[in-house]
């Protein structure tokens, strides 16, 4: 690591710990909250680490379980079933909610960037990269789903338009990469983690950085607005401990690694090792703080899957009073 970046890690390790000074923590009680894909995908990386390293206890929520969703408007409902209405989500997701009429409150950001995402072939497969999808059958996960929005995104910017191409909703990742080794599609959805886990099988047809501006706000923080007037304290508590968690993930990422491994019920801790170096390398995760540039990138992809029109104002969306005070002003 060179002087430099140590001296931006250092900067903001300091003002992590910084931060969290100046309130005194609520008393603890056991809770359970959300995270999209718990279990699966590394949006929950700073939740694990903080459950492991009593971040959420030190910060008076006693976080002892993770509800999972398979993401959609199904994390927004298990965040409103859950002991605690707080949940990260993806933002698509939280929009659609709050514009069907939904007292949700956005509060901060989560996954900043889609730069591990991937579609890959077989093996055996003589596509070589994007523009070889013309006339074929790519898979992505469902309709609305962010890898939809993603792969149309992708198609656009190489000059691809959808009608020469045809897609095809296949399920979750897994469902993607059997779609690919059977033949039933040219090309399917993955990601970094899944592809290392299935290297004897596919082979990267083109990464999504590669093929688009990544930069695109994949999940939020989102509570109830009655709930965060009535335990401000719970909902800064939740904060500081996500932002301390990723700060201890950015500091020790090998034994965050093990930490979410374990969590996660997964045997493959040194494939976990290099998918978190690799996700911090890209930036992966915000502290908390607002990327306006990054979720309108993912409010086009929205409006080119057809499920809203016009422009978002987020002033009616966001409420980043809970954020410490250093993470209000938005990038």
């Amino acid at each position: 690591m060179t002087k430099g970046k140590s001296l931006v890690r250092a900067g903001l390790i300091l003002g992590l710990v910084a931060s969290t000074v100046g309130w005194k923590a609520p008393a603890a009680r056991a809770e359970t909250i959300t995270v999209t894909h718990w279990g699966g995908q590394f949006y929950g990386v700073p939740y694990a680490v903080a459950m492991d390293k009593g971040f959420f206890k030190k910060n008076g929520v006693d976080v002892t379980g993770i509800l999972t969703a398979a993401g959609g408007g199904t994390a927004v409902r298990n965040t409103l079933a859950g002991g605690i209405p707080f949940g990260e989500v993806s933002l698509a997701a939280a929009v659609q909610a709050i514009n069907s009429g939904q007292k949700l409150i956005i509060i901060g950001a989560g996954a900043q960037s889609v730069s591990d995402q991937m579609w890959v072939v077989k093996k055996d497969s003589s596509l070589t990269g994007i523009k070889d999808l013309v006339g074929k059958k790519i898979a992505f996960t469902a309709p609305g789903s962010v890898s939809n929005m993603v792969i149309l995104m992708a198609l656009k910017a190489n000059g691809i338009t959808q009608q020469q191409v045809k897609l095809v909703p296949a399920g979750d990742l897994g469902a993607n990469l059997a779609a690919v080794s059977s033949g039933a599609v040219d090309a399917g959805f993955s990601d970094e983690l899944v592809f290392a886990q299935n290297k004897e099988l596919v082979k990267p047809l083109f990464m999504v950085r590669d093929a688009m501006d990544s930069r695109m706000m994949q999940t939020v923080m989102i509570t109830t607005a009655e709930y965060a007037k009535t335990h401000p304290e719970v909902i800064k508590g939740l904060i500081a401990a996500r932002r301390e968690g990723l700060a201890y993930a950015l500091e020790h990422p090998d034994e965050s690694a093990d930490i979410t491994a374990k969590a996660y019920n997964n045997p493959n801790a040194n494939l976990f090792r290099a998918h978190l170096q690799a996700l911090i390398k890209e930036k992966y995760w915000s502290d908390g703080r607002l990327d306006y540039t990054a979720m309108n990138h993912m409010v086009e992809g929205l409006q080119i899957t057809g499920q809203m029109t016009g422009e978002v104002d987020w002033s009616k969306y966001v409420d980043t009073s809970y954020l410490p005070a250093d993470l209000r002003a938005s990038k």
